[in-house]
């Protein structure tokens, strides 16, 4: 069984929603826990849909331009987040 692309882009709206509402759970510790962040989604998103830019793919993910949602909610990663996240990264090569 598969999930259908009407119910997968209902979810993926859904999750892309979930991350606007949720600033509070940084990208530095989704790389930790999941092995990937708003960022590794929006990079998904443009390469299933290439006439996007980075600029652009990020900015749909994040519900406004990287930059600003960086200033606003991205704080400085503690070398213990840094670690967790390689660690979690390294998961995801086994994935590939």
């Amino acid at each position: 069984m598969q999930i259908s692309d009407q119910a997968a882009a209902a979810a993926f709206r859904r999750l892309v929603a979930h991350l606007q509402h949720r600033h509070d759970a940084e990208n530095i510790e989704l790389m930790g826990l999941a092995g990937f962040c708003r960022n590794c989604l929006a990079d998904w998103v443009m390469e299933a849909q290439p006439e996007l830019s980075k600029e652009e793919a990020r900015t749909l993910i994040h519900g406004m331009p990287p930059a600003e949602w960086k200033a606003k909610y991205q704080g400085e990663a503690t070398p213990e987040q840094l670690q967790r996240m390689q660690e979690s990264m390294a998961k995801n090569a086994a994935h590939s």
